[in-house]
């Protein structure tokens, strides 16, 4: 009975599945299916093995469970990402009269995490509090896992700083969730603390700070990663790292930077291709875009839903309108897959920037997905551009409906009545905007130089180099144009 449990294990180890069906028949053979520990080793085998509809099977005839068989088969359920029978289970589990120990609860905190379900997730953590586990690293580290992933900062903020031991995987937590929801500045101040208590960053790390860099704009601290990087054999090879640094280069304004990243890397994989395709975008290289496109389905990749996404956005930015219609044609008829809602609006986005607003009303109409207010965002962003104020009202109720609170959709419609001085239809918007009590704010852009972060707001020039940025600017605009970035001629 020893060697046939030591053969199970070794099965799952291994995930070798023909292995363990042939142990499961010398069980059945010699009559041990009764043992527990065999049963739970089966039960083991065959989770490891992703055989899990097997593993129910076995675990329903399971006439006496331990807690290890439990934890086995709801461990397996997160593990595959199946949440809802994890959580049947563990509904089971607790009309049972089960406890969840320190090995349940990680599992079940990943899941109210992965569905969104804020309130079993707290339920959990009151759990994990009564039960007097919040001192194990594992559980503590899936309880904030789970407040950073729901949004809640504050209470993550809250988990951390009361944690007594911390490694790197819970300073990756907070440092990622940080940076994910837009607070790059605490991201970075929570990697220099990491650097204080002397704990190594592993490449998990790299990528998280590299992306608050990126959002920061401190392109100091992103080359001073990319040094780090290039000492360390680990890091120079690993292909989200390098993925991470084309973005970072790109979005600090170094687009040159990002090219040489991209050609020095060992190995590309689709999200390096789409990464690069998206930087070229966003710099106006649309046909630089549009060739690398063409290179990476060259190499074999086939591109997904996001890498199409990128294309469509580079070739927006770039006015490219035949070549976009021929790649948002080919989604379906090449790939064979419907367009999505972000297809949706990149096209309209491109339709209606360069005038083709009655073509992209059209797009938006004939649409069999629910309509969202990025896609009637693009196609008022466009009648601002072409002053059309009667698409322009269609579009602006549908954002009214959408997202009443939504101060810039009441301005853009605003900017259209005013440009075309329809005096009344700017008295009637801005009172609405009174009813609902919105208040314009203005727009806002900074920019990291030396370390000190420079902001500059719309209709505010409080800047001290506000005048010397205006000169600079009126000297680019009066400068000879050079020949575009069209792309034109390049065979999809």
């Amino acid at each position: 009975m020893y060697y046939l449990s030591s053969l199970l294990r070794n099965c799952a180890s291994l995930s070798a599945i023909s292995q363990a069906k042939q142990t499961h028949c010398q069980v059945l053979i010699q009559g041990f299916l009764s043992n527990i520990t065999l049963q739970t080793d089966l039960l083991l085998a065959y989770s490891k093995c992703r055989f899990l509809r097997d593993a129910r099977i076995l675990f329903d005839k399971m006439a006496d469970r331990n807690m290890h068989s439990w934890n086995i088969l709801i461990s397996s359920y997160v593990s595959n990402s199946l949440y809802s029978d994890a959580l049947h289970v563990f509904d089971i589990f607790v009309k049972m009269g089960f406890r969840p120990d320190h090995y349940t609860l990680p599992p079940m905190m990943k899941t109210c995490a992965g569905i969104g379900d804020v309130y079993m997730g707290k339920v959990l953590h009151g759990w994990v509090i009564r039960l007097g586990f919040e001192e194990y690293m594992v559980v503590g580290s899936s309880v904030l896992d789970f407040y950073v992933k729901i949004g809640d900062l504050f209470d993550a903020k809250k988990i951390f700083l009361g944690m007594i031991w911390k490694d790197s995987v819970v300073w990756n937590t907070m440092i990622s969730g940080f940076g994910r929801a837009g607070f790059y500045r605490e991201a970075l101040s929570l990697f220099r603390n990491m650097n204080a208590e002397e704990l190594k960053m592993d490449s998990m790390t790299v990528p998280s700070v590299l992306n608050a860099c990126a959002g920061e704009g401190d392109l100091m601290k992103g080359k001073e990663m990319h040094g780090q990087v290039v000492k360390s054999i680990i890091f120079d090879r690993d292909v989200a790292i390098g993925n991470s640094l084309i973005d970072m280069y790109a979005k600090c304004g170094c687009l040159q930077a990002s090219e040489k990243v991209f050609k020095n890397m060992r190995e590309l994989n689709l999200v390096t291709w789409t990464t690069m395709i998206t930087c070229y975008g966003v710099h106006g290289k649309g046909g630089k875009s549009l060739l690398l496109f063409k290179q990476m389905r060259g190499c074999g990749f086939v591109p997904n839903c996001v890498t199409l996404t990128a294309v469509l956005a580079s070739c927006s930015h770039s006015g490219l309108i035949d070549q976009g219609r021929r790649i948002f044609n080919s989604i379906t008829l090449e790939y064979g897959f419907e367009p999505s809602v972000e297809h949706y609006a990149c096209m309209v986005d491109l339709l209606g920037r360069f005038g083709y607003l009655e073509e992209a009303l059209e797009l938006v109409q004939n649409i069999n997905l629910e309509v969202t207010a990025s896609v009637w965002g693009a196609l008022l962003a466009g009648c601002m551009v072409h002053k059309n104020d009667v698409i322009g009202e269609i579009a602006a109720h549908h954002l009214f409906d959408l997202e009443p609170r939504n101060t810039s959709n009441y301005i853009t419609l605003c900017g259209i009545y005013d440009s075309l001085g329809i005096r009344d239809g700017v008295l009637k918007t801005r009172g609405k905007m009174r009813e609902l009590g919105l208040v314009k704010t203005p727009g806002c852009s900074w920019i990291t130089v030396a370390g000190k972060t420079h902001r500059f707001y719309q209709g505010y020039p409080s800047h001290p180099l506000t005048q010397m940025v205006y000169k600079t600017l009126d000297g680019i605009i009066k400068a000879p144009m050079f020949p575009d970035d069209s792309g034109q001629g390049i065979n999809l």
